[in-house]
């Protein structure tokens, strides 16, 4: 499990870095306003549907289906599968991309009412999501590949395929969005293209490696096929129980479009940042743990199924809670490092690292929930996750309010933060109850150590920072490097030290492994 996740996070590494410098051509050339606040909103109703169902519950349902049928029927059953849910996918995401672009107009009255204030920005968003609504469609099928691959334990490729869409936003930037004008079109325009490139190519790359597997496309259609339908009757419940995250980022998108220009903006900069960690981290962990948990469950081996998910709870605890120090003590200067070029300011700085440390907050939470839910489904427990979603969407909505007046845009990320660990906290208990122990005190006293370590390491962080600060300053590009590169190198040193003189377990299984 360590070695596939370490995989996977060197893929996911290099897809984050690029999404970084993605993000940095959004801020260079469109700074955080008008142009940029209206392409958050469009892009956001696509990426919302991939993250509940292309990437979220499609993977959910369809990887313990997969390894049943494999289980059952061997490979040739699972191809027939697979070959079976992409010709679904084809037919029924095709009627939702056409729902979606005849609807555009309504969708964007609805997730930001008040870009209507703003002459032009409701037109400009609405054309952007129509022509960003197919999107889904291709990461659907991008996401039915991973599924078969990660099966077949090719983990990689897979990991690698979201680099595509960065590349195709990156390239926009440069090479589509100045032509934009020409065509009587706003540049910005020109990025919703490249997110269409982007998905295309997320979709081309897994090609070859399927191939090499033996998967061969045929053009056969059963909707009432036993494992279809088993998949379909756990993609509702899949998506209602990933939800909670996703439906909190649609409704503060709502929220922030009625706060001061820029909000949105803001707050997608600091999620995009968030993010990094998150699939360095959470997605490499998560994306082995279901493999894994489905093979067991398949199996019917629950004592393999536990041990798996407590070691990959303490792995996700290990190393996440020092990212979110990291992005607390350092949140200013990884800001202006990454973001503050061309039209981005310093106000913009100050307010995206509000929203930064906000997000932190619930970085670790974010990440065990991926682990979680999808042990429900491989269980057959799918109400439990839906439950606990709407619960917790429910008591975001509370948080939101109580928040976003004293903390305007951060608190909105504030409670987002806190309503995953809500999540997280309930997911845990129930699945303790189902299914017995998961090694709760081992666990407890392992994250006991990693928060002392994590603490010592943010001391250390925000000391070095502040004092390289004092001598470098942040005006220059150059100082802010030094100051991010100071304060990340000492917690680093701290952390591993610290955690290595605790005793975290995780810590030894990494050192036992280097040693090897």
């Amino acid at each position: 499990m360590t070695r596939a996740a370490g995989v996977i996070s060197v893929a996911t590494f290099v897809s984050r870095l690029l999404g970084l410098v993605r993000e940095q051509v959004f801020a260079a050339q469109f700074g955080a306003g008008f142009a940029v606040d209206a392409f958050q909103v469009a892009f956001r109703v696509p990426n919302l549907l991939r993250d509940l169902f292309a990437e979220g519950a499609m993977s959910a349902a369809f990887v313990p289906t997969l390894a049943r049928a494999q289980e059952r029927g061997g490979p040739e059953a699972a191809i027939r599968l697979t070959n079976l849910v992409i010709n679904f996918l084809v037919v029924a995401i095709s009627a939702l991309c056409i729902v979606g672009i005849l609807a555009s107009d309504w969708i964007v009255h609805t997730l930001a009412p008040g870009f209507a204030s703003i002459p032009g920005k409701i037109e400009l968003t609405a054309m952007m999501t129509r022509i960003m609504t197919p999107f889904l469609l291709l990461v659907s099928l991008a996401a039915a590949c991973m599924g078969f691959l990660n099966t077949r334990r090719v983990f990689f490729i897979p990991a690698l395929a979201p680099t595509m869409l960065n590349l195709g936003l990156i390239a926009a930037g440069y090479l589509i969005a100045p032509f934009m004008p020409r065509f009587g079109l706003q540049p910005i325009v020109g990025m919703a293209f490249g997110a269409l490139l982007g998905g295309l190519g997320q979709l081309l790359i897994q090609v070859p490696w399927m191939r090499a597997q033996g998967f061969r496309w045929e053009p056969i259609v059963n909707f009432r096929d036993p494992d279809v339908l088993r998949m379909v009757s756990l993609m509702a419940p899949a998506a209602l129980g990933i939800a909670a995250a996703q439906v909190n980022i649609f409704v503060s998108t709502f929220l922030a479009s009625q706060l001061v220009e820029g909000s949105v903006s803001w707050l997608n900069y600091a999620y995009r940042l968030m993010q990094l960690p998150i699939g360095l981290f959470g997605v490499a962990i998560a994306t082995v743990t279901l493999a894994e948990v489905a093979k067991h469950a398949a199996q019917k081996n629950m004592v393999g199924l536990k041990e798996t998910l407590s070691f990959s709870l303490g792995l996700v605890l290990f190393l996440t809670l020092p990212a979110t120090v990291a992005l607390v003590a350092l949140a200013k200067p990884i800001v202006a490092l990454l973001y503050q070029h061309g039209r981005f300011t310093p106000v913009d700085t100050v307010e995206t690292a509000h929203a930064l440390w906000a997000y932190a907050v619930g970085l670790a939470a974010f990440s065990a929930v991926r682990v979680m839910v999808p042990a429900f489904y491989s269980l057959g427990m799918a109400r439990i996750p839906v439950t606990i979603s709407m619960i917790t969407i429910g008591a975001t909505l509370i948080l939101y309010f109580a928040l976003m007046g004293p903390l305007h845009h951060a608190g909105l990320a504030l409670a987002t933060s806190l309503g995953s660990v809500f999540n997280f906290m309930l997911l845990f208990t129930m699945l303790r109850r189902k299914i017995g122990g998961l090694g709760g005190r081992a666990l407890a006293r392992s994250a006991a150590r990693i928060v002392l370590a994590a603490a010592l390491a943010g001391a250390a962080a925000w000391a070095a920072a502040t004092g390289t600060e004092r001598t470098f300053g942040l005006a220059s590009l150059g100082g802010r490097f030094i100051v991010v590169l100071a304060g990340l190198a000492a917690m680093g040193i701290v952390y591993f030290l610290a955690a290595f003189l605790l005793r975290v377990r995780e810590m030894r299984a990494m050192v036992d492994r280097f040693r090897r």
